[in-house]
């Protein structure tokens, strides 16, 4: 039987993904950022506009599918992801899902009023089978995420119906980790809830340098994310260069197989403009969406790793994950 995914111009068969970034967002804005509207007012044509040239630049590159792992409460935009797509061929998967706790407050007064899992399980279900909203778009996967150092309980209620769901519809599973806390646990709540390891992606581990917790990731099956190529030196982010020679040590070990590559840009932000210090635009250099095809896809050919093995991390490897 032939797995398809949902994009947001329909269902594509797993195998026909292609060089694919499992985690990016075409417009991110933290929770909150719909209340700046007088001084942030969203500016479509300026957002479609920037996500159609980030598409373009990729698929110079190869890439023909991006996850666009951005939650609901985060500025989520079905619609202009189907535009995007439609005007530059980029296969674009759309995603269901809340932020860490510290974020969103919605379903915390939900949650006072009625049952909480049954609501979350209602909304994940029905935008995965029927669409989100009235657009028709159906999610392909379904983000999680938890805070540093913790996994609290109302954040446990997203990882619990997520496993459920997935257990009914197949569905991929894709985390935040924060600072690459928490990675092994996220891995072990899904699973002990009846989740397919091998339909889960624990994110942002590479924020992560403590190889030991990389590899207990690795041992439940899972795939792991080094997903925050470029985004260094703030939020607890190591370099690059860290990165790399982490990435290199579990190739070199034989992990290539659960392996994803990524950057997580925000390639619109939403709210008002950001003005960063001089410093942080130093440091931030590099986090843009080409990033890993200019600057850490050589740095890896240098220390030989093989063609072979980079189409596995960015072809072989989410077609499995999407299409096991």
């Amino acid at each position: 039987m032939t797995v398809t995914v949902n994009t947001v111009l329909g269902p594509v068969s797993a195998d026909k993904l292609g060089k694919t970034l499992f985690h990016e967002h075409f417009v991110f804005g933290y929770p909150g950022f719909q209340g700046d509207t007088t001084m942030g007012e969203f500016d479509r044509e300026a957002a479609l506009q920037v996500g159609i040239n980030v598409a373009e630049k990729l698929m110079t590159h190869g890439v023909k599918t991006v996850v666009d792992t951005t939650t609901n409460e985060c500025g989520r935009n079905p619609e202009l992801l189907r535009e995007i797509s439609e005007k530059t061929g980029l296969q674009i998967i759309c995603s269901s899902g809340y932020y860490y706790e510290s974020a969103p407050a919605y379903f915390k007064f939900r949650a006072g009023l009625g049952d909480m899992e049954t609501e979350v399980y209602e909304m994940y279900l029905r935008e995965i089978t029927e669409g989100i909203g009235k657009t028709g778009i159906k999610v392909g996967v379904i983000k999680l995420a938890s805070s540093k150092d913790i996994i609290t309980d109302y954040e446990k209620v997203f990882f619990r119906v997520a496993a459920k769901v997935q257990r009914e519809t197949g569905v991929t599973i894709i985390t935040h980790t924060q600072e690459g806390t928490m990675g092994v646990e996220q891995a072990e709540l899904l699973i002990s809830a009846g989740a397919d390891p091998s339909r889960i992606v624990i994110g942002h581990m590479c924020g992560n340098t403590n190889v030991v917790d990389h590899v207990r990731v690795l041992k439940t099956g899972v795939f792991l994310g080094f997903d925050r190529f470029g985004l260094e030196g703030i939020v607890g982010a190591p370099l690059d260069a860290v990165r790399e020679a982490m990435l290199i040590g579990l190739l070199g070990t034989g992990y290539g197989r659960q392996l994803l590559l990524s950057q997580d840009t925000v390639n619109y932000w939403l709210g008002r403009p950001l003005i960063l210090p001089e410093i942080v635009q130093q440091m931030l250099a590099h986090w843009h969406p080409t990033n890993i095809f200019e600057n850490v896809l050589p740095v890896l050919k240098e220390a030989g790793i093989t063609d072979e093995q980079i189409d596995t991390l960015l072809i072989g490897n989410p077609g499995r994950l999407f299409g096991n």
